[in-house]
């Protein structure tokens, strides 16, 4: 229950890359002005009322194990705010937790946890009515702080004092949380909003709001844009809606005093925040600790491969092509061979299309754009060599000529692996795949004899040719 916005959203389980349910908002604006009279607003009181009755209902009948329930900032400062409490709790039997600022704060960082476990830098988490920022360091939030920079709230202080107020709030919320930040962390609907704007203006290939990511420079830049829009200019932004594109001139004029006095190195966007971090709470150590793409590409293949189970066989079979390969990569491949057959059920006419499709624009958590367009390619070649399927010029600009290379090769690796085991893997035992002075060698023991015919020979082939070196089928025994 924000001071704008109240959400319900269901997950299907505390699992570490929990795909969303259910997701349904509703723009009550419940801090609007609330500086001015103390109370919450009284059509955002009803309207959000209602939402509530209506989430609640909904969650009876879709018989949730937990449901939680918090408030922040709006309610949290409104005298009015326990009597508001009050009657949710009697008219929906649905207790309440009036987060303080510092667990707002500490809230959203953990969803920024959940998204990215190795995340390090700063949190900036903008609602309505306030402005948290967290700082997270080795898997752990160190400092969290509130402070009143919501676009509600400074629509009440007078023009000629508001840059004033902003710079010297931030500068006093950044004294509470000390240290450098390589990285901000932006979280919250207005950020979201100038981010859009962001990738409108620069044509972004990849409309996947969750680690984008923009340099300093540039946000400066687009807030700049921004604050020169008229009311006519900005509604022309796609992918924005009106209520939260009215509250994008004020949260720009926050961002840059915000940019300007931390002075990060590079600014990334998350999707996940307050409410992913309620459900990080929910999560065990051990869960914490695993990888949310793993997690989330093993629960596709569990979900829609032919033959789950046969991703990780793959894996180990193509391993010995990525002896050196940094960790980094080699996530990015385990996580290929998971989902390289959850597709099978697309018209294969499409079917590469629909990889692609099906990685790059998936809500997945530890990953980036770059690495996002890697493992698209990589899939798409499961199905089809790459330069046949048409796809956004601009898309190869994320990567360079090199790792367009490596996701090719790996694309080739595991068509040949699936087409020689056709996917059962067993089969995959009865083979070995190596690499070694410049020869690609494929050795198949004497059981496996039938499967040196000519389409294999031709899928090795291929792969060589993406590796440029020979290749060799041997048969043991």
């Amino acid at each position: 229950m924000g001071s704008n916005s109240v959400r319900l959203v269901v997950f299907d389980g505390a699992a570490r890359s929990p795909a969303y349910f259910y997701n349904e908002k509703v723009l009550c604006g419940l801090g609007r002005d609330l500086k001015e009279t103390g109370r919450l607003h009284v059509e955002g009181r009803a309207s959000a009322l209602a939402a509530i009755q209506r989430f609640v209902a909904l969650a009876e009948h879709m018989k949730l194990s937990v449901l939680s329930a918090v408030a922040t900032a709006a309610v949290r400062e409104a005298e009015d705010g326990p009597d508001f409490i009050a009657e949710v709790l009697q008219t929906t039997k649905l207790p309440v937790q009036v987060a303080s600022g510092q667990e707002e704060a500490k809230l959203s960082a953990q969803g920024v946890l959940l998204g990215r476990p190795e995340a390090e830098g700063l949190v900036c988490d903008i609602g309505g009515s306030s402005m948290e920022l967290a700082r997270i360091r080795k898997r752990q939030i160190v400092a969290a702080e509130t402070s009143p920079l919501g676009p509600l709230t400074l629509q009440n202080i007078p023009e000629a004092e508001l840059d004033a107020h902003i710079a010297r709030v931030i500068e006093g919320l950044a004294a509470k949380v000390p240290g450098s930040g390589d990285r901000l962390y932006l979280v919250g609907g207005s950020w979201r909003a100038l981010s859009r704007i962001d990738m409108s203006r620069r044509d972004y290939p990849l409309h996947v709001l969750h680690e984008y990511q923009m340099s300093p420079a540039q946000v400066l830049e687009t807030c700049a844009w921004v604050r020169a829009q008229s009311e006519e200019g900005l509604s022309g932004i796609q992918d924005v809606s009106s209520a939260r594109m009215v509250l994008a001139p004020m949260a720009s004029r926050v961002l840059v005093p915000l940019i300007e006095l931390l002075q990060p190195k590079e600014v990334t966007v998350s999707s996940y925040g307050l409410r992913e971090g309620m459900l990080y709470a929910h999560m065990t150590t051990a869960i914490r600790k695993l990888d949310p793409l793993i997690e989330a590409a093993r629960h596709m293949e569990t979900a829609s491969a032919r033959f789950p189970g046969f991703g990780d066989a793959l894996y180990r079979w193509i391993r010995p092509l990525y002896a050196t390969a940094p960790r980094s990569e080699r996530r990015l491949i385990r996580a290929a061979c998971l989902m390289h057959d959850v597709n099978w059920r697309a018209h294969p006419d499409y079917r590469a299309e629909v990889c692609f499709e099906s990685v790059t624009r998936a809500n997945l958590g530890g990953i980036t754009h770059p690495e996002r367009l890697f493992l698209g390619f990589a899939l798409l070649g499961r199905y089809r060599l790459a330069h046949k399927v048409q796809l956004a010029e601009n898309a190869l600009s994320l990567l360079d000529v090199e790792a367009v290379r490596r996701s090719t090769v790996l694309g080739r690796a595991m068509r040949l692996g699936a087409m020689m085991s056709g996917g059962v893997p067993k089969l995959l035992r009865l083979s070995r795949l190596s690499l070694e002075d410049g020869v690609l060698r494929l050795t198949l023991t004497d059981r496996a004899r039938a499967h040196a015919a000519e389409m294999v020979e031709k899928r090795l082939s291929s792969l060589a040719a993406a590796l440029e070196v020979e290749w060799q089928v041997d048969v043991e025994g």
